[in-house]
């Protein structure tokens, strides 16, 4: 087939990590789709035009409107309130999206999100790309062989501290209205979502959850020097019951001194344990029921997911690897796709359908805050 072109809206954090992977995927990925990296979406003309030259991009386009049915996949890397409308205006145009976590500031409109993917007939990801990294992959083959036996215990934590500081300036992600929520959606969705992923076989789906939301200062100062009110959580804490009785303990903060990027997950059974954590993601911590303790395997070998793509045993890979990872396999569902041949039932990348039971989640355990009691998790 010819080359998937690819519309990308947002230069920022999130369109610099992708845009660096669709430029890595042909020297170590040979067997990925051939990409185009057609048009760059933004509002700045003068500061768009910079960021395409320099992400590597043909064409530059202020209105998405234009770009969404010109293109294969449109990639959707705006803040949460921009999610919705041009998802779904390109899944109804025919066209692959690719869209930033959480799904949307809302569950109301993630499920129309969810709905337009449902009806469309491309490819429509989440980009939860925690999932792509070998030692959660290695994870998941340890408890989908039973090595852990029956699952007990899932706990996890995204600590961070950027807004420690009560100076710290005001944005987009203090605010319901374009965020949704805080701590809850932007790190909380990674957790619940590497929840799912890794015992969802094996525990089987949440059911319930009790969750507490804080918020400690309640207002900052913009860059121009606007005093605005924070509407969202600095953190969050829940708890929650998986179908096969396991217990789930979540929490996330972007007040966490000390802890620039600290998601952390561990995971209890009957027969065995193990731990990660992303400030050392090149590692997985393993207790076997034959041990007597944890070991530390370092995941870098060939025969390890995704590390014969990379260096040799022992050169570790870094946070970046993931993306190019999480856009190998949605690329190639896609290019599967578009030749007509379909899947095996079974999607290599976290699709919308897996986003919209997420924001299920963080929805139920904002009613449970609002409540003060345990929340059933609904589904459609």
């Amino acid at each position: 087939m010819t080359d998937l072109t690819v519309g990308v809206l947002g230069y920022g954090f999130m369109g610099k990590a992708h845009s660096n992977a669709l430029a890595r995927l042909p020297m170590f990925f040979p067997d990925a789709p051939a990409v185009e990296r057609h048009t760059l979406v933004g509002r700045d003309e003068e500061a768009l035009s910079e960021a395409a030259d320099r992400l590597g991009f043909s064409n530059v386009e202020t209105d998405w409107r234009e770009v969404v049915d010109a293109v294969d996949v449109f990639y959707n890397l705006g803040p949460n309130h921009v999610h919705a409308e041009p998802s779904i205006a390109a899944l109804e145009a025919g066209t692959n999206v690719f869209c930033e976590k959480p799904l949307a500031p809302t569950l109301e409109r993630a499920r129309e999100m969810h709905e337009a993917a449902e009806s469309s007939g491309g490819v429509a990801g989440c980009a939860f790309n925690y999932r792509f990294v070998p030692a959660i992959q290695y994870a998941k083959r340890l408890i989908d062989d039973g090595e852990l036996g029956e699952i007990r215990h899932v706990r996890g934590r995204y600590l961070q501290n950027w807004l420690v500081d009560p100076d710290a300036p005001w944005s987009w992600r203090n605010s319901a209205e374009l965020a949704g929520s805080g701590a809850l959606g932007d790190l909380g969705a990674h957790t619940i979502d590497l929840a799912r992923f890794l015992v969802g076989d094996a525990a089987g789906d949440i059911t319930r959850v009790s969750g507490d939301l804080r918020t400690f200062v309640d207002e900052r100062e913009t860059e121009n020097g606007e005093t605005r009110a924070v509407t969202v959580d600095d953190a969050y804490s829940a708890q929650a019951a998986f179908e096969n009785g396991a217990m789930g303990t979540f929490e996330a903060s972007r007040f966490a001194t000390g802890h620039a990027n600290d998601h952390t997950i561990e995971i209890h059974g009957s027969e065995g344990s193990l731990k990660f954590a992303l400030e050392r993601l090149n590692e997985l911590e393993y207790k076997s029921s034959d041990s007597r303790g944890y070991e530390t395997i370092l995941v870098t070998d060939p025969e390890d997911p995704y590390i014969d793509h990379w260096w040799p045993p022992g050169h570790v890979i870094g946070w970046e690897h993931t993306f190019v990872h999480e856009n190998y396999e949605f690329l190639s569902a896609v290019a599967a796709n578009e030749d007509g041949e379909g899947g095996d039932g079974e999607e290599s990348y976290p699709s919308f359908a897996d986003a919209y039971r997420v924001q299920e989640v963080l929805d139920a355990i904002e009613q449970s805050d609002e409540s003060g009691e345990w929340v059933s998790v609904s589904t459609i």
